[in-house]
């Protein structure tokens, strides 16, 4: 009896220890079960990004267009998606966090139809686990539609569009951090 007491103690004690991680829950259940589709918003032509460094960012990113995914990757070798912004961000001398979670919690949220080039958009890719996993960077908006580089685990560092089916139903939201 005293070792089924000893037991259960010992399994509500590890058990516990995963309750005290923080997860970041950005969005409910529902809006990933119908999204709006891109085209609902419509883009505000005059939005503007934050500065003339928003440009020189992109153009750090598409430096990488091509190379492959590699997990906590940032250089040439392989990139992941959170590695492209922060390698992007930091040749200008703009310090973000390592992680797209902890940089979605940077800056400013902003509607869709205020998205300009050098935004930040953030989407749950994960259907078991409702956080944010993966980020890219706004590099155009035209014709209502919003342009993004990124780094995919199937095709590294690419240039997708919003308005496509999956980054569509995975978005959460867009953020301004310069």
């Amino acid at each position: 009896m005293r070792g089924k007491i000893l037991l259960l103690l010992l399994t509500i004690a590890l058990s516990s220890c995963g309750a005290k991680h923080h997860v970041v829950t950005t969005k409910k259940e529902s809006s990933r079960d119908n999204p709006a589709p891109i085209n609902d918003y419509k883009v505000d032509e005059n939005a503007e990004p934050a500065s003339e460094v928003a440009f020189k960012v992109i153009k750090n990113a598409k430096k990488f267009e091509g190379v492959k995914y590699r997990y906590g990757g940032t250089d040439k070798k392989g990139m992941d998606c959170s590695g492209l912004i922060y390698v992007s961000f930091q040749e200008e001398g703009l310090s973000l966090p390592r992680t797209s979670r902890a940089m979605s919690l940077q800056g400013k949220r902003l509607f869709l139809r205020e998205v300009a080039e050098g935004d930040l958009l953030f989407f749950e890719t994960n259907k078991n686990k409702k956080v944010i996993n993966h980020v890219g960077l706004v590099i155009n908006v035209e014709n209502n539609d919003i342009y993004f580089i990124h780094s995919t685990t199937s095709a590294g560092v690419i240039i997708s569009s919003l308005s496509e089916p999956y980054w569509n139903q995975n978005f959460v939201m867009a953020r301004r951090v310069m």
